[in-house]
């Protein structure tokens, strides 16, 4: 509810719920929600939904590009809940028959391609609204390079493709100011968006708010670099998440 209130009061007409995903097996919940908390979760959005009837609320879920999990997403998540959008993302890579995190393991060529390669999964499944933090690997890599330039057009041109936005998330703008991350380039990354508007697919700013007071953090940053690199921003109504 604490996200509606702030949300009329910064003026806003429609917000996005989009929790990290529960899964039915648990997993990962070091940084989810456990699957018995996912009916709790949609309560929260019902109330907040009751106490801001001045704002469409959608509910959502930031689901990792896990295949096992695609029949768990579509029949459960999008049919029986009627969950109005999901996100995809990119938190762990299957590397040497394991899922590692992206964030300390994405740092290879090997890796790399791995990671390019689920990204383009996900946006062919056409389960995703749109497509978390894809340049992620700034947390990995220190110096650009044409093997990062090679996948970044390949991710570029299967969004192009199939008309699924790429986010410049706001809450890496925050990571960058706090140094904590070091010297990496993090995200979002200015090379990759470069790429990405020479192929010409949408993209999409958000604020990727973990509290309250963050909800409209990150958004003039984004704004202003999708503008200076003419990128054509898509929104909730463009991608018929309003109804």
């Amino acid at each position: 509810m604490d996200l509606g209130l702030a949300a009329v009061k910064g003026g806003a007409r429609v917000l996005g719920i989009s929790d990290h995903a529960a899964l039915p097996d648990d997993r990962w919940t070091e940084v989810r929600m456990h699957f018995k908390d996912l009916g709790r979760y949609e309560a929260g959005i019902e109330l907040a939904r009751a106490q801001c009837p001045e704002l469409r609320i959608l509910k959502g879920f930031e689901c990792e590009g896990v295949p096992e999990y695609f029949g768990y997403y579509q029949d459960e998540l999008l049919g029986q809940r009627g969950f109005d959008y999901l996100i995809g993302a990119g938190h762990y890579i299957f590397l040497d028959g394991h899922w590692e995190s992206a964030f300390s393991r994405l740092d290879s060529p090997k890796a790399m391609q791995v990671y390019t390669d689920q990204l383009v999964l996900m946006i062919e499944s056409g389960l995703f609204a749109f497509i978390a933090h894809p340049d992620l690997f700034g947390c990995g890599f220190d110096h650009w390079s044409p093997e990062l330039s090679a996948c970044t057009r390949t991710i570029a041109q299967a969004a192009k493709d199939r008309n699924v936005p790429l986010e410049i998330n706001g809450n890496g703008f925050r990571k960058q100011a706090s140094g904590f991350y070091g010297a990496k380039p993090l995200y979002p990354w200015r090379p990759f968006w470069e790429e990405v508007a020479q192929v010409g697919c949408l993209v999409i700013v958000t604020a990727d708010a973990h509290s309250p007071k963050e909800l409209f953090e990150g958004l003039p940053q984004g704004q202003k670099l999708a503008k200076e690199l003419g990128l054509v921003e898509a929104n909730a109504a463009s991608l018929g998440l309003l109804g």
